[in-house]
């Protein structure tokens, strides 16, 4: 039976996905065979999975970490945000409901069943399964019904860790404050605490963590220094996202309301031959971008109307005016057509909206979600693609017949009759070091980056730092069996 210890944090964006990556890492090297787990996880940037489903990013992330294939197990409930007040649910990879908050802390008790189903069938095949929290369990007024959290370490009786992010201040206050508001039998779940992201001698921290010892009982597993390399690594949380300075090669990323699927960034992000800047909403889309990437959505239509609202579709046309290049992905790709028709009301009221204009292509939305990973073919040089399709949406028009991807035998992907405007629905391509030398090459950029092993050399640094500043050895101790 595998043992099991659960990672959650004292708030927010402590830094909890990277920590279970870099532990993934870290016991898989000392010979371990570990899983990743996150019961309940919040994002549209999902990944999709052997079995045909999808998972947030994060957990692909550690699964890579892990040495292991991304599966649904791994994030058996993802919620996507379609609006400030609603979210798609996703039960084991597959489309469940989509439920406003409060219908969906009604619906989350039937939610806890395959929630520990998968993480059993996860235990079933390692040594140590990584469980993830979400957000804080001082978050009390959402204890009813938990799953992300003090419910599920409950449910399946598994030691907790808590995580203070001392980078934000209060650390001592965060968890101190975590064990004074949880009732005693959450706070009995958790064993030992650590502080993440302390920057200069963590040796003027060791009064704190005496502190924080004398008033919780816990034990400290060591204050973690910030990882300076952490930004190479892909990027879960929108919030996380964040412009790059490299070379003089510009790559200018409108920053979507609803933005998905955004680690198509994250490679152009690493290269040190280019500069990717986010544009925030308010700003305008800078006049010497060199190519204007469109990524994809959650909301198309939505996005779209803010697009303009921004005032970015008289930017982009002013860029294209120019001569500059625009390259658009999902749902980016649907923006960038004539028409966009949704005639269920998949993504809200049955309607027509004009799209962009620049690509001669109409996108009629179709309940029927597209889940792949897909091998493809860069048309102009032949080069292979590896990537993934998730979206709703089928696009046809003029502008297809000039496809630059093949999947297979399928074409995919739109262009103008210049070529400046480009358009497909494979997600993950730039991953690809062939495809992303040959398209900058295409653009007047070039590229050297291998990025698949800078991901990798980037996860072992990981383990190497949480090697040096925690005591691997104390938390492995702490971990357990769990609950049958």
């Amino acid at each position: 039976m595998a043992r099991a210890i659960m990672i959650q944090g004292a708030g927010s964006n402590v830094g909890k996905s990277m920590l279970v990556a870099g532990l993934a890492r870290a016991y898989r090297l000392r010979g371990l065979n570990v899983a990743p787990f996150k019961p309940q996880n919040m994002s549209n940037n999902a990944a999709v999975t052997c079995d045909g489903g999808e998972i947030g990013r994060a957990q692909a992330l550690q699964a890579l970490a892990a040495g292991r294939a991304p599966h649904t197990d791994m994030n058996p409930v993802l919620l996507k945000p379609e609006s400030e007040i609603g979210a798609q649910v996703i039960v084991q990879g597959k489309r469940f409901a989509t439920l406003r908050a409060r219908d969906y802390a009604k619906a989350k008790p039937q939610l806890l069943a395959p929630a520990l189903q998968s993480f059993h069938r996860l235990c079933a095949g390692a040594d140590l399964v990584l469980i993830e929290g979400a957000g804080s369990p001082a978050e009390i007024n959402l204890r009813t019904g938990d799953i992300a959290n003090m419910g599920f370490a409950e449910a399946a009786r598994v030691p907790v860790i808590l995580v203070g992010d001392i980078d934000r201040g209060g650390v001592i206050a965060q968890l101190v404050g975590t064990q004074a508001v949880l009732p005693p039998e959450d706070a009995a779940h958790i064993k030992a605490f650590a502080v993440n992201k302390f920057r200069g001698d963590v040796s003027l921290f060791d009064e704190g963590v005496a502190e924080i010892t004398a008033r919780t009982g816990w034990p400290s597993l060591g204050v973690i220094p910030w990882f300076d390399q952490a930004w190479r690594l892909p990027a879960e949380d929108v919030m996380d996202i964040a412009s790059t300075k490299g070379g003089a090669f510009k790559v200018v990323v409108p920053r979507l309301g609803r933005i998905a699927n955004f680690d198509d960034l994250d490679p152009l992000s690493s290269e040190p031959g280019l500069s990717v800047e986010i544009i925030q909403p308010g700003q305008p889309l800078p006049g010497d971008a060199d190519l204007v990437l469109i990524p994809g959505s959650k909301s198309t239509i939505a996005d779209l109307a803010d697009f303009r609202r921004n005032g970015w579709d008289i930017d982009l046309a002013a860029h294209i005016r120019r001569g500059g290049h625009v390259l658009g992905i999902c749902g980016g790709y649907q923006m960038l057509g004539q028409q966009i028709n949704d005639p269920e009301g998949i993504e809200g009221p049955a309607c027509s909206v004009p799209g962009l204009g620049h690509l001669d292509v109409v996108t009629t939305m179709r309940p029927e979600k597209r889940l792949a990973l897909s091998s493809a073919t860069y048309l102009a040089t032949g080069a292979d693609v590896e990537g993934y399709e998730i979206h709703l949406g089928h696009t046809t028009g003029p502008d297809c017949d000039r496809a630059w991807l093949a999947i297979g035998e399928r074409p995919d992907g739109a262009a103008s009759e210049d070529g400046r405007v480009r358009g497909a629905y494979l997600h993950g391509l730039f991953a690809s070091d062939a495809f992303r030398a040959a398209f900058l090459g295409g653009l007047g950029a070039s590229s050297g980056l291998s990025y698949g092993q800078n991901v990798e050399e980037t996860l072992d640094a990981l383990a190497a730092h949480l090697e040096r500043h925690m005591d691997l050895d104390l938390l492995l101790s702490l971990s357990a069996e769990p609950r049958a």
